[in-house]
């Protein structure tokens, strides 16, 4: 497999797209991260919020 090297243009566009990627993978953990937190909270205050770990998983 012999790749050609990549149009300059090719390359900005693809940079530009890992970044926004990228940002929105941050994004997401932090938000799973502020929920889990928010869910221990709620656990320990006897709230139902946090669930047990269970529910469906995305893989």
């Amino acid at each position: 497999m012999d790749r050609k090297p990549a149009k300059p243009d090719a390359r900005a566009t693809r940079d530009e797209r890992l970044k926004a990627a990228l940002r929105a993978n941050l994004q997401r953990r932090k938000a799973q991260a502020r929920a889990r937190e928010d869910g221990a909270l709620d656990d320990r205050e006897g709230g139902a919020a946090g669930g047990s770990g269970n529910e469906e998983q995305n893989s």
